[in-house]
């Protein structure tokens, strides 16, 4: 026997254990990788109490929005508490129903502060408003403050700033005078 002849057998004989080893440990890692991936999917929320409360506060405002575009005063008056503020934004909510044929309108939350019972939605709004099928639209757009009350069933108590109600006071069309009136 030559001394060629005793490497491939020493190299055949050691290589073979590591091959199965090489394989079992890829097989091993493939499926602690399924496992791990299986088992991060069903994650819940890590604080569910409050998870529920932002799921809440989000059906809140979008039923508000809701409310408005599809030009119902009683859906949006049953998402208020009574104040002043809120009255003078359902009266101006209403002359847009009287004045508007179709209203679109879109929000955006930027940003969500909870301060014990009372909640603060700041967000951006912009939508479209039509007189009618024929005429052209009114677009705007602007960011305002929704206050809501309460844990269980968020009520809106106050708001600020630029709000998307109103926009028939806002952009009111000045009537033209007839030629011969002085």
């Amino acid at each position: 026997m030559s001394l060629l002849d005793g490497c491939p057998d020493q190299f055949l004989y050691c290589a073979m254990p590591y091959r199965v080893l090489l394989r079992v440990a890829v097989v091993l890692c493939v499926l602690t990788g399924v496992w791990q991936s299986i088992g991060c999917g069903s994650k819940g929320p890590q604080y569910p109490e409050e998870h529920a409360r932002y799921v809440r506060l989000d059906r809140a405002v979008e039923a508000l929005r809701h409310a408005y575009v599809h030009r119902d005063l009683s859906a949006m008056e049953a998402l208020m508490l009574p104040s002043d503020s809120l009255d003078r934004m359902i009266s101006e909510a209403s002359k847009d129903f009287q004045q508007f044929v179709d209203i679109s309108l879109d929000f955006s939350i930027e940003r969500v502060l909870i301060e014990g019972d009372q909640i603060d939605v700041f967000f951006h709004w912009q939508g479209q408003w039509k007189h009618s099928s024929a005429d052209a639209s009114v677009r705007d757009r602007g960011h305002g403050m929704l206050r809501w009350i309460g844990v269980q069933s968020p009520l809106l108590s106050d708001v600020g700033g630029d709000l998307p109600f109103g926009m028939a006071v806002r952009h009111t069309v000045p009537r033209t005078q007839p030629s011969g009136a002085s």
